[in-house]
C-alpha cells in the first residue's frame, strides 16, 4: 500500500484511501451473500420461478431510474461522503429484517423480501456515483490505474474468500437447521455492511466547485451524442453490456441443466472467473496508466466476444474453467478501464451527474439485453444439442457488431498516454513484449505485494514482479 500511495499526497488523503481499501474488504464480504446466496434463499423461503425472476429484475430496473436522484442526494445529504454513510448505513439497517424473515410465518414473505432487496439495491445505486466521484477525486491522473488496480486485486481476494467462507458456512449450519444457515449468511451481511459505515466515517470529503456547465438536464446530456466523446463512449458501453447479457444469465443454466454440474463444479469454475481477475487487475491498471484506458478497453473488446464462441463448444468443467479463466482476465481489463476511463474524461464538478447517468444508460442496457435474452432462449433452435448454443451465438454477434461499429466513436482523453497497437499491448500484459524496455516477467507475478518500485517520470515499470521466474 505504500507504494501504491505515493509520499506527495497529503496525510488526510493517504488515511483516506488507506480507509477505502478496507471498506472495500468489508463491502466485498457483505454485497457477496446477497450476489451468490439471495436467489437459495428466495427459493428456501418458498419462491415460484416468477418469484425469482421479479427478485432479480425488478431492483435492477429500479436502481437504473434512481441514477436520476444520484446528484440530488448529494445535495440532500450536504457532501458526498454523508451521502456514502447515510446510504451505506441503510443498506445495514435493511438488511437486518432480510436476515429476521425465516422466524415469520405469513403468505407475503417474497413480496417483502423482493421490497427489502430493492432498497438495498437502489441505496447502492445512489451511493455508488458519489463513492467513484469523491474518490477517484482523491488521485492523480497518473495514479489512479495503480491505486484501483491494486484495491480491485485485495478486493477481488476478499471475495475469494466470503464466497467459500459463507458457502462453507451454510453447508456446517444445515446440518443444524437450514433457517439459522440463512439467518447467520444474512446477518453477518449486515454486520459487515455496519463495518463499511465506520470506514467511511475515516475518509476526508473533498469539496467540488461548481461550475457554470456542471447542471444538465439527461437530455441536454444524451442530445451531445455527435459531439461528446464522453457520450459516444457510453453507448458503446451500453452497446456491450447489452450484448453481453443476452447470454450471461443463461450460463448457470447451461451448467446446471443442461451440462448437470455438481454444485461443486459450479462454485470452482465460478471462483476460477474472480480468482484470474484477481492475478489481472494489477496488470491492466499498470497498463493504463501507460498506454491510457481507451486502448485498454478496446483491446479486450476484442476479445470479449470469444467468450461465448468457446462457451458454445466447453462440455467438461476443466474445459469451462479455462474459458472462464480467460474470461475473468479480459473483463477485469474491460471494467476496471471503463471506470477509470470516466474518472479521466470528467471533471470533478460533473463527476456524480455523469456517473449516474452512466449507470443509468448501463443498467437499462442490462435490464434490456436480459429480457431480450429470455425471449430467445424459449424461441431459437437447438444448435450442437442445445437452444442456449444458439442464444451464446447470437450474444457473440452483437458483441462483434458492439465492438465493430461503436468502439472508434471514442477516443483517448490522457494526451500523456503512450500510442501502441492492441497486438503490442496484448504482447506487453503477457509479458512476452514489454512497452517501455522493461525486464518483466510473467511467472513471478506478485499476487498480494503492491509493486516495490517508485515510479519516476513517464518511464513507469509494468505489473510484474523484478525477479526472475523460478526455474
Amino acid at each position: 500500500m505504500r507504494d501504491v500511495v505515493r509520499e506527495t499526497l497529503s496525510p488526510e488523503i493517504r488515511h483516506s484511501l488507506t480507509a477505502c481499501w478496507k471498506e472495500g474488504i468489508a463491502a466485498q464480504l457483505a454485497v457477496g451473500v446477497y450476489d451468490t446466496y439471495l436467489i437459495p434463499y428466495g427459493l428456501f423461503l418458498g419462491a415460484t420461478a416468477q418469484q425469482i425472476g421479479f427478485l432479480v429484475a425488478v431492483p435492477n430496473l429500479l436502481l437504473s431510474f434512481s441514477q436520476l436522484f444520484a446528484v440530488a442526494a448529494v445535495r440532500w445529504a450536504g457532501n458526498r461522503r454523508n451521502v456514502l454513510m447515510h446510504g451505506v448505513g441503510l443498506q445495514a439497517v435493511f438488511m437486518i429484517p432480510v436476515a429476521a424473515l425465516p422466524f415469520f410465518v405469513f403468505p407475503g414473505k417474497i413480496p417483502l423480501l423482493i421490497v427489502f432487496v430493492t432498497v438495498f439495491r437502489v441505496l447502492g445505486s445512489l451511493v455508488g456515483p458519489a463513492w467513484g466521484s469523491l474518490v477517484s477525486d482523491y488521485l492523480p491522473e497518473g495514479q489512479r490505474g495503480q491505486y484501483f488496480g491494486w484495491r480491485s486485486r485485495v478486493v477481488s481476494l476478499a471475495g475469494l474468500f466470503g464466497i467459500g467462507f459463507w458457502g462453507l458456512l451454510l453447508y456446517l449450519l444445515r446440518r443444524v437447521s437450514e433457517s439459522l444457515g440463512f439467518v447467520v449468511l444474512f446477518a453477518g451481511a449486515a454486520l459487515f455492511r455496519f463495518i463499511c459505515f465506520y470506514y467511511l466515517a475515516k475518509m476526508a470529503d473533498v469539496p467540488v466547485a461548481r461550475t457554470p456547465g456542471s447542471e444538465f438536464t439527461l437530455w441536454m446530456f444524451l442530445r451531445r451524442f455527435r459531439e461528446s466523446n464522453f457520450v459516444k463512449f457510453i453507448f458503446y458501453v451500453a452497446g456491450m453490456t447489452f450484448a453481453t447479457q443476452v447470454a450471461s444469465p443463461y450460463f448457470s443454466v447451461h451448467m446446471l441443466e443442461n451440462l448437470h454440474f455438481s454444485y461443486i463444479s459450479y462454485t470452482g469454475i465460478s471462483l476460477v472467473s474472480l480468482a484470474a481477475g484477481l492475478v489481472a487487475f494489477p496488470i491492466w491498471g499498470r497498463h493504463s496508466d501507460i498506454v491510457g484506458t481507451a486502448r485498454v478497453i478496446k483491446t479486450t473488446s476484442l476479445m470479449i466476444p470469444l467468450i461465448p464462441l468457446f462457451w458454445m463448444f466447453a462440455r467438461r468443467p476443466a474445459g469451462l474453467a479455462a474459458v472462464e479463466m480467460f474470461s475473468g482476465f479480459v473483463w477485469s481489463g474491460f471494467n476496471l478501464a471503463t471506470t477509470n476511463f470516466i474518472f479521466d474524461a470528467v471533471s470533478p464538478a460533473k463527476r456524480v451527474r455523469c456517473l449516474a447517468y452512466f449507470n443509468l444508460i448501463n443498467g437499462a442496457a442490462v435490464f434490456l439485453g436480459a429480457a431480450f435474452g429470455g425471449f430467445l432462449a424459449e424461441r431459437l433452435p437447438s444448435l450442437l444439442g442445445y437452444p442456449l448454443i444458439s442464444l451464446f451465438l447470437v450474444s457473440a454477434a452483437l458483441r462483434f457488431a458492439a465492438d465493430f461499429f461503436l468502439s472508434q466513436q471514442f477516443h483517448e482523453v490522457r494526451a500523456s498516454a503512450e500510442k501502441v497497437s492492441s497486438g503490442q499491448l496484448f504482447l506487453s500484459v503477457l509479458g512476452l513484449r514489454p512497452i517501455s524496455g522493461q525486464n518483466v516477467e510473467l511467472g513471478a507475478f506478485p499476487l498480494l505485494r503492491p509493486p516495490r518500485k517508485k515510479w519516476r517520470g513517464k518511464q513507469r515499470p509494468l505489473p510484474f514482479a523484478e525477479e526472475p521466474p523460478p526455474g
